[in-house]
């Protein structure tokens, strides 16, 4: 499978796009007066503790007070195993210099995942449920951890989403290029993707004897084969990350802000550039030359992969993205057999219809119906990563009357997620033909990352925001000018809304066109005009 990344830098957003065989697989998007803020580091400060609720609210100086559960608090129970979730690995754990007690934290932390039996002396199996209930029966009541005006440092686990604040702990996990850093662990956890024994015993080793006196480390999948030195790099780094937090945090008065994670185009290529990518494209010089800079510290070895876009045709549009995220919007989804998928966002889940359509196979029903289901679940797992679907996922398929069927269909899906970063949880194929699943939600959905509730019909339907009309209007004109040369001075007219969007935050962007294309633009609002519409006229020379 050939995978490539791309990425759309401007002044108004970062687009980022991963494909795989030409598909778009997935999606992400930053605008820089709405960086992400997951990974930051606050300094706060307690405002309210709830203990009917088990939980704090704590202001960190954003418009809402973040979130914090007790068990997001509590430093070595389960809030380890959401530091694995949020980088996607699946993770076994075993205490650094600890005793049996100490294991039988780390399986809590994991929730659920297996414990070597070197750790434990016992089998995961047999002993899982009994480190959880332990887990919870050890947590000590909220209201005897924390109390009104206490200062403490928070790290933010999930964007701020609709009327919730942002989800606070204060289990501090810093990533980089191979390690994570758990300052406030002594617990070393191995990605389960690395699958060789020697491999996971020679890292291990690496990790024990260059690992500071206090804190643990994950290993990412992204350490495989990689040398000493470059694994103690990683380490130091994170160590003097952290060093420079604390000593920022005895200064600062909350709220205040103490780290500040990478932006979109850099936490792409740690998170997701490996060998496993043929090519990483980017159409911006300068965020081109800073990816570069990135590469040649922490992966040298992929250098040559990396490579700056400097075709005439829009980036997005050269490799067809453009297409895919608007039907990535649609309700309906096509299949290449005819058949087709229904999406439908409730407040508490997403539903997810599958329809034969035009398809009407060529054997029998049971064999058109199991195609059917085959092909959709796989369009699914792609869906949901696309579209950064998370929380409850109810998938309609097909009716299906024999169980070899089914347990096909379901095998299909389990293969199909592997290829899903996010933390996923399905039950089987039901009696009824539904498939039951949660996946983690950790930032916006496509959906809510580039539309916005239509004021004209009370929220009932979306439509694109001003942010993402107006840089669809930049890449309008420049797709137009291509097919049509402009002459010196060229006037757009716009929608008083995007107008005033493009002179608030377009400047550089409108110049590095003006440069490309050859004119002077010259906006101009128009009333009446549809909000993403656009009207192009020579410009009289006194303009």
């Amino acid at each position: 499978m050939k995978r490539e990344i791309v990425i759309n830098a401007c002044a108004l957003e970062v687009r980022v796009g991963l494909l795989e065989s030409g598909s778009l697989a997935e999606f992400n998007l930053e605008r820089e007066q709405h960086r992400s803020i997951v990974g930051n580091v606050y300094k706060g400060r307690v405002t309210r503790v709830l203990p009917g609720m088990q939980a704090a609210f704590v202001d960190i100086g954003l418009e809402k007070a973040g979130f914090l559960h007790a068990s997001d608090f509590l430093g070595g129970l389960e809030a380890w195993g959401s530091v694995a979730e949020a980088i996607g690995e699946e993770v076994e754990t075993e205490p650094v210099g600890g005793n049996e007690s100490d294991a039988e934290s780390a399986g809590a932390q994991a929730e659920g995942e297996s414990v070597p039996e070197a750790a434990t002396g016992q089998a995961p199996g047999q002993e899982g449920r009994r480190r959880r209930r332990h887990a919870r029966h050890q947590r000590l009541p909220i209201e005897q951890m924390l109390r009104r005006n206490q200062e403490i440092i928070v790290q933010i686990a999930k964007e701020p989403m609709g009327t919730k604040g942002a989800r606070l702990t204060s289990f501090v996990s810093l990533a980089g290029r191979y390690l994570v850093y758990t300052p406030t662990s002594n617990h070393l956890g191995i990605s389960r993707r690395i699958e060789s024994a020697n491999e996971r015993s020679r890292l291990r080793g690496i990790v024990s004897e260059l690992r500071p006196a206090q804190g643990g480390f994950i290993v990412r999948t992204a350490c495989e084969r990689v040398s000493r030195r470059d694994i103690h790099r990683d380490i130091t780094f994170l160590t003097k990350t952290w060093e420079s937090i604390l000593k920022k945090a005895e200064k600062s008065s909350p709220p205040s802000i103490l780290y500040t994670d990478l932006d979109v185009a850099l936490r792409t290529v740690r998170d997701l550039f490996s060998s496993e990518v043929d090519r990483l494209w980017c159409d911006d010089s300068a965020t081109y030359g800073r990816i570069i800079q990135f590469v040649q510290n922490y992966m040298p070895r992929l250098r040559s992969r990396v490579q700056l876009y400097e075709g005439d045709e829009p980036i997005f549009d050269h490799f067809r993205i453009e297409p895919q995220l608007e039907r990535a919007l649609d309700r309906r989804v096509p299949l290449k057999s005819g058949g087709y998928l229904v999406f439908d966002r409730a407040e508490a889940l997403t539903a997810i219809d599958v329809n034969t359509g035009r398809f009407v196979g060529k054997k029998s029903l049971d064999e058109t119906v199991l195609s059917t289901n085959l092909e959709a679940v796989d369009e699914v797992v792609r869906q949901l990563r696309l579209r950064n679907i998370g929380g409850i996922i109810i998938v309609d398929l097909i009716d299906m009357t024999r169980e070899a069927d089914r347990k096909r269909v379901s095998d299909a899906l389990k293969e199909a997620l592997k290829r899903d970063k996010a933390r996923t949880s399905t039950l089987k194929i039901s009696e009824l033909g539904l498939v039951q699943m949660t996946r983690k939600r950790t930032r916006e959905s496509l959906e809510e990352m580039v539309t916005e509730q239509c004021p004209q019909c009370q929220g009932r339907r979306v439509v694109k925001s001003v942010a993402t009309l107006a840089a669809e209007v930049l890449r309008a004109i420049h797709r137009e000018a291509r097919r049509h040369p402009l002459g010196k001075m060229t006037m757009v007219k716009v929608s008083p809304d995007i107008a005033r969007y493009l002179y608030d935050w377009a400047a550089p962007d409108l110049e590095s066109l003006e440069r490309r294309l050859d004119t002077k633009i010259v906006l101009r609002s128009k009333d009446g005009l549809e909000p993403g519409a656009f009207e192009l006229a020579e410009a009289p020379a006194a303009a």
